[in-house]
């Protein structure tokens, strides 16, 4: 269960039959024990994965499409290396299915099993493809900043906030978060989104921190815990929240969200790049 014990960066046959068993799970504890994460959590949230490229055959042979939306709860146990996942949602394209709902089902279970939660399933059918909405993270950009960086790998110490001046609540956000795969070291580019009560946090500082992730390698998950738990360790936010969408590789994007307060989860929008 660890990256380099997983098909990403190998060569691979391509099963066009349903074989749940091309899932493979990743535990989240090894990269949260390495930023002093226990096993008490200090936030709660989800992961919202898109899939773009399902299809599979209905009882009469006749190929079927759909948008699949999988939420996977932060305390689950694992993630789904995200070529595994590609490799399964592919092994349905041979694969005669009686209904969409039984297909539904059969993606809940088996990712579900996979991630060592409860998974919910959404899809969306090419009925209501004209209903999805694209909408940019909302906040202040960060981005309007003109400075100087060149630290491009993940340094808390570029954070700070006013922590003796009376608190505030902001939103803020980036378009140039980017991280690296641990395993094929292909660029995962996305947009981050902080939202925080406390001392002012430094909006320059924040943006240096966000862009010192260039050359990191990390699972997007993993990027945005290491995220979460710098700013609430160097900054001291009373509330804290942060958001992440990443662009789509093969077929897939992911989009973390971690908050440490009752929070409405995302609506789970495309933005522009994805």
């Amino acid at each position: 269960m660890t990256p380099e014990h997983s098909p990403l960066g190998k060569g691979t046959t391509y099963s066009e039959q349903y074989d749940p068993t091309l899932l493979f799970p990743i535990a989240r504890r090894l990269a949260r024990e390495a930023i002093g994460i226990g096993q008490t959590l200090p936030f709660f949230g989800t992961d919202i994965w898109n899939a773009y490229e399902l299809s599979w055959l209905n009882a009469r042979g006749k190929p079927q499409i759909a948008i699949a939306t999988f939420f996977v709860p932060a305390e689950s146990p694992n993630i789904v290396e995200s070529k595994s996942f590609k490799l399964y949602l592919g092994s349905f394209a041979q694969t005669r299915v009686d209904s969409i709902d039984a297909l539904r089902e059969m993606l809940k279970q088996d990712v579900s099993n996979a991630c060592g939660a409860t998974v919910s399933v959404r899809l969306t059918a090419p009925v209501e493809f004209s209903k999805l909405e694209f909408e940019e993270l909302n906040g202040l950009s960060l981005d309007r900043l003109d400075l100087d960086a060149d630290a491009y790998e993940p340094d808390p110490t570029l954070l700070c906030a006013a922590l003796d001046e009376a608190p505030v609540e902001e939103t803020l956000y980036s378009n140039l978060l980017k991280s690296n795969c641990p395993v094929t070291g292909q660029p995962d580019w996305g947009s981050v989104q902080v939202h925080y009560v406390g001392p002012q946090i430094d909006h320059a500082g924040l943006l240096r921190y966000i862009i010192s992730y260039r050359s990191h390698t990390g699972f997007h998950e993993q990027c945005v815990e290491r995220i979460f738990i710098d700013i609430l360790r160097e900054c001291r936010p009373v509330k804290l929240a942060v958001y992440a969408r990443y662009t789509r590789r093969g077929g897939l994007d992911i989009n973390p969200f971690r908050t440490n307060y009752n929070l409405p989860m995302p609506d789970n929008a495309r933005t522009a790049r994805q």
